[in-house]
């Protein structure tokens, strides 16, 4: 038993000789249930999603439609956007032709239009229009149901003045102020009250309508009987598997910076087998090592990316082949960065152990924080600002807008700068740590 417990103790000494084993076991756990304790705003006092952007246009002249918007404001989950800014910086009022444009350019995923006809005289209800751009399935579900909620909770009384249009233009405006008269008398004398003011709210369309909230004969919300919301999909209508095609990118991501980050990690390997001086004995400078390193990650990565996507397109019935060029293209572009990203790892750590551990907590937390996992847009609003400072969020960027957007080229171009930004950044600061350190020693 003796001999047992020194080889125990033995064991220890070693593990706690090793910062890395220490780190991945201790420290990297802690610093990740932290950090996705801050993604998924668990001590925030108010759970859900916050400040997705929705642009709002009203065309409707109806004091109603105001209210409805200072609802759509008052809802946090919500960030309403009403102005739209011309490149002179000037601003003027939102209007249904801007909608498509800015949703392709992913200024946001989701528009309310108010339109003219909010109701009529012709016809008992609502009308309103719902532009939506379904890049992720579950953000799209839960703003469709925070959007209705907000409708039918908050301005029932637009259903009265649905109901008092509808009674002027039937039987004439003269016999509608008779009869709401009426009204107002009968409920002042029965229940107490002016009947001027009771009669005023009931042209407002206050009905106490409360009671609207019961089903029809088909089981339904009565309020959702009548109230006719158009839906409108600005992108991805033709796309085959619409789930697969939304998420297949950041599996990809992540299996990607996974392997590329052992990749550059194996320098530590070839350097402790004494690769390096034997190479560098030779016509070869260090530069030409790292840059051979670079160019070989971008082709593994690429072999990689579209390996997976090609799996999705057998197993799920992605659409590759007619995106196949542009995809290419934004693989290439997310492999340079991945491979940058195991470059530095490798710059600034002492052991692969240590980059090893290092590297599963950058990859977890960009791919959180990414897009990756969940939508960025159910984050709070300072994660969602981080997370464009990760390569994982462009990537995802750019997949959507390739698979999912059908995006030109120059749609593109922006997504390919940030990337190829991120990269050049990234591997300018590995090549000046590499040549001041210590590997090809």
């Amino acid at each position: 038993m003796r001999t047992i417990l020194v080889l125990v103790r033995k064991d220890f000494a070693n593990f706690f000789r090793n910062k890395a084993a220490v780190s991945l076991t201790f420290a990297v756990p802690f610093a990740l249930i932290w950090l996705f304790g801050a993604v998924f705003g668990v001590n925030r006092k108010d759970s859900g999603p916050t400040d997705i952007p929705l642009a709002v246009v009203n065309a409707s002249t109806n004091p109603g439609a105001e209210k409805l918007i200072e609802a759509l404001k008052a809802e946090k989950a919500f960030k309403v956007i009403t102005k739209y800014t011309a490149d002179d910086k000037t601003e003027r009022p939102l209007r249904e032709a801007d909608l498509a444009a800015l949703m392709r350019a992913n200024e946001f995923r989701f528009a309310l239009v108010i339109p003219e006809d909010l109701f009529s005289e012709k016809t008992f209800g609502l009308h309103l229009k719902v532009y939506t751009n379904p890049r992720n399935e579950i953000e799209t579900q839960l703003v469709n149901g925070i959007l209705q909620k907000t409708i039918f909770s908050n301005v029932p009384q637009l259903l009265g003045q649905s109901l008092i249009a509808r009674g002027r233009g039937t039987i004439g405006a003269e016999r509608m102020d008779k009869f709401n008269q009426a009204i107002a008398d009968n409920v002042a004398r029965n229940f107490g009250g002016d009947p001027a003011a009771i009669r005023k709210g009931i042209e407002q369309g206050d009905f106490g309508a409360g009671g609207l909230g019961g089903t029809g004969a088909g089981g339904d919300s009565l309020i959702s009987q009548v109230i006719r919301v158009e839906s409108i999909q600005v992108a991805g209508q033709d796309v085959k598997s619409p789930v697969a095609t939304r998420i297949v990118g950041g599996w990809a991501m992540q299996f990607l910076l996974f392997a590329l980050s052992a990749a550059a990690t194996a320098l530590f390997s070839e350097r402790d087998h004494g690769i390096f001086h034997r190479i560098l004995a030779g016509p070869v400078t260090r530069a030409q090592i790292l840059w051979s390193k670079f160019v070989y990650g971008i082709c593994i990565g690429m072999l990689q990316l579209i390996t997976l996507f090609l799996a999705g397109r057998i197993l799920y019935g992605i659409d590759v082949e007619h995106h196949i060029g542009l995809l290419l293209l934004i693989c290439a572009f997310a492999a340079a960065a991945c491979t940058s990203f195991g470059m530095l790892l490798a710059a600034i750590s002492s052991s692969q152990e240590a980059a090893s551990g290092l590297a599963t907590f950058l990859i977890l937390l960009m791919c959180a924080i990414g897009g990756a996992w969940f939508p960025v847009t159910l984050m709070p609003e300072f994660i969602q600002q981080i997370s464009k400072l990760t390569l994982v969020y462009w990537a995802m960027e750019g997949f959507s807008q390739v698979l999912w957007a059908n995006a030109s080229f120059m749609e593109l171009l922006p997504t390919l700068g940030f990337l190829g930004g991120i990269t050049a950044v990234v591997m300018t600061i590995a090549v000046w740590r590499f040549n001041r350190g210590k590997i090809f020693d």
